[in-house]
């Protein structure tokens, strides 16, 4: 599939939910809550590749980094809510994320 069409496709997905939000932030909350980007990069593997062992990993990564993923959610609507503006607590929250990664994949190849 061309490269041009996947990234259309995407843009496309997160365009509808930033216009979710401003009217239905509920509904567009539940559609950026599926694994929409899983499930494209999925399907653009796929047909790329046909190789199902490929996109079986893909997707046992990804439910283990689901997980510090999860802290992002947390720690940016607690800075918004005690004051901070929100472009460093996007920042902040995305760092701390980061760091959960990190020692999350150590932690998971000392494991290994």
């Amino acid at each position: 599939m061309p490269f041009l069409l996947k990234t259309l496709v995407t843009a496309l997905v997160v365009a509808a939910v930033s216009e979710l939000a401003r009217r239905y932030s509920l509904v567009a909350a539940a559609l950026a809550s599926l694994p929409l980007t899983s499930i494209l990069a999925f399907i653009w593997l796929y047909n790329d590749t046909h190789d199902t062992a490929k996109i079986s990993a893909l997707s046992y990564d990804i439910f283990w980094l689901v997980i510090p993923s999860l802290g992002f959610f947390l720690l940016l609507p607690w800075l918004l809510q005690h004051g901070v503006k929100f472009y460093p607590a996007l920042l902040v929250s995305s760092a701390a994320m980061a760091i959960g990664y990190a020692v999350f994949i150590a932690a998971r190849r000392a494991l290994a």
